[in-house]
């Protein structure tokens, strides 16, 4: 069975800027354009993906590379990761069903970036044009405006944008 990579953008900016509850807000209206959206989000802090003791937990203890808890409505996956930790590889390796991947995160990783940059925190752009920046999210008319820019609340000309890339 072949499986192709979806196409995907990583959404990047700082802590607090409004990257979750933006992908969150777009989610829904690329579902509703027919499309099955797969996220990955970049955790920069350690997070407990399975409970020790448990089966699934007890089989990666024991070595497998891989290892799914499937309920009645929904699965969990638990891979070894190796030196595959960019979007793309992982998107390769385990998103082919998804027609596109927002991910979250991953401002050194390659791809194509969209940052959510918001006046209040303070900072600048955490990501610059060679770093892949495709386009801004903010209420900062002055950065980068050879890059088209998106009001921080406008889901529908985004979601218009990634479908004309796609």
């Amino acid at each position: 069975m072949e499986t192709t990579t979806p196409p995907i953008f990583i959404f990047v900016g700082h802590s607090n800027a409004g990257k979750t509850t933006f992908v969150e807000r777009l989610i829904p209206e690329l579902t509703r354009r027919g499309r099955r959206v797969a996220t990955i989000k970049h955790a920069h802090h350690t997070v407990r993906l399975d409970t020790e003791g448990k089966d699934s937990w007890r089989y990666k203890q024991a070595g497998a590379a891989l290892s799914m808890l499937v309920t009645a409505n929904a699965l969990q996956l638990v891979a070894d990761t190796g030196d595959g930790r960019e979007p793309a590889q992982l998107a390769g390796r385990f998103l082919g069903e998804a027609d596109i991947v927002l991910a979250e995160g991953f401002s050194h990783a390659p791809g194509p970036k969209i940052e959510v940059l918001r006046r209040e925190t303070g900072k600048p752009p955490r990501c610059g044009v060679e770093d892949g920046l495709i386009a801004i999210v903010t209420d900062c008319d002055e950065v980068y405006p050879e890059l088209p820019h998106f009001a921080l609340d406008d889901i529908v000309a985004v979601a218009d944008f990634l479908m004309r890339r796609t």
